[in-house]
């Protein structure tokens, strides 16, 4: 029997998005097969509205869910513009998990990852993880200004010489002196994915998200570069409070469009001339904060620009000034093969195809539905059926060929199953 509250909600909700949950082995990142994972609403958890199993690359089928109208995300309403979910997710020899608060848009697919413990004991308690209101809907502390180009100290404490992209980032959950927040180590893409995820909606233009996704990264490579907070005494690279940094959210989904184009361009960041360091570039929502007087981006401005047509770098000069380009950073830290410069694709020869094939042979023994190849350097059907493969599982354009996005995702989910970039 539906109750009342059921009943509500679905008649709040009349489009439509999708969902898909990923279950991963904490240990050694291998996908876990035939997960249960049962799907209600936030706050309605008597009513199960799915309830299916993952394959063998740890992937349930993509599901269709209520979501409230598209209009609620393309300009600044009082209406949630996102449902909520409860994902629970149980499997053989591991403890339970439960995420609360997924998020779902309409019109735009997420992705729920899991990385389940290893069971010790006989618990039967869910591991619970709540993904608290997005920012452009909830409540949260406005960004404390700061000077968008930090004093490089000549003594030496500033650590890095050149701009590279880390493999981990520390983020501390919680603002600056807390000292009962806990320290997270992410991936860099995993976090710069997060925290456009958590800050702007998947639904608006491609073009600006890319220019929100160019600040948040830019405003991130500053903190690594600066060694910010460390040589402030502290042992992380950043935080998760809005107060000082971005809104990282333990656990939540992450939307295709915003995966993409992270993919897309996480080499990148915002520079001005003769400023070697990437810019800390600052930003607000602009309905609940206004920030346009200090030269900052607001978050529903780059939604108007993108409305009209303009482009990532004129959505960021409009609001930066006309001496802001993007740049690409020197190094990406923590692959084993860096990016060729061109396309893999059929006919196509040498070393670097090479590397591809042993590393997709490497992530077929955790993926099976990924087929093994001959490593014998000559791009031929075989491999690229294995990448289209690969493409298809990792959510990625199934072209079979291995462009600039499929070289580096190839390099993340090889380090990832075979635990080369081990933490120590």
């Amino acid at each position: 029997m539906k109750d009342s509250s059921y009943a509500s909600i679905q008649q709040d909700m009349p489009d439509q998005g999708r969902l898909q949950i990923t279950v991963q082995d904490g240990v050694n990142n291998h996908p876990i097969e035939n997960a249960r994972v049962r799907i209600s609403y936030t706050g309605v958890p008597d009513n199960i509205l799915e309830e299916v199993r993952t394959d063998s690359s740890g992937k349930t089928p993509m599901l269709e869910l209520a979501a409230p109208p598209l209009e609620y995300s393309m300009k600044p309403v009082e209406q949630q513009p996102y449902s909520e979910y409860t994902v629970q997710i149980s499997a053989d020899g591991f403890e339970p998990k439960e995420v609360a608060g997924t998020e779902i848009l309409p019109q735009t697919t997420a992705q729920q990852p899991a990385m389940l413990r290893r069971q010790s004991g006989q618990a039967d308690d869910f591991q619970r993880i709540v993904i608290g209101p997005h920012t452009l809907f909830g409540e949260y502390p406005p960004k404390n200004p700061e000077a968008e180009i930090k004093p490089v100290n000549e003594s030496g404490e500033i650590v890095l010489s050149r701009v590279v992209i880390p493999e981990y980032i520390v983020v501390h959950d919680g603002p600056v002196g807390d000292t009962t927040a806990q320290n997270y180590y992410v991936r860099y893409k995993d976090y710069i994915k997060n925290v456009a995820s958590s800050e702007i909606y998947a639904t608006w233009p491609d073009d600006t998200i890319r220019a929100n996704i160019l600040a948040i990264m830019s405003f991130t490579l500053n903190r690594v570069y600066t060694e910010w907070y460390r040589n402030k005494g502290f042992d992380y690279t950043i935080t998760s409070s809005t107060a000082y940094d971005h809104k990282w959210i333990n656990g939540r989904n992450i939307f295709d469009s915003i995966d993409r184009i992270v993919d897309e361009l996480f080499e990148n960041y915002l520079s001005r001339p003769d400023v070697r360091q990437p810019i800390l570039t600052q930003y607000c929502d602009g309905r609940q904060v206004q920030c346009r007087d200090r030269g900052w981006m607001t978050q529903w401005g780059s939604k108007a620009l993108g409305d009209q047509g303009y482009s990532a770098i004129e959505i960021i000069r409009s609001f930066y000034g006309n001496d802001m380009y993007i740049n690409v950073a020197e190094a990406v830290s923590g692959i084993p093969a860096s990016w060729p410069g061109y396309d893999l694709t059929i006919g196509v020869s040498g070393e670097k195809v090479q590397q591809i094939q042993e590393q997709l042979n490497a992530i077929a023994k955790a993926y099976p539905a990924i087929p093994s190849v001959a490593v014998d350097g000559i791009y031929g059907q075989a491999t690229a059926a294995s990448v289209k493969k690969f493409q298809n599982v990792f959510g990625l354009p199934t072209s079979g060929v291995v462009d600039y996005p499929t070289w580096y995702k190839i390099q993340e989910i090889y380090v990832a199953v075979t635990r080369i970039a081990e933490l120590r």
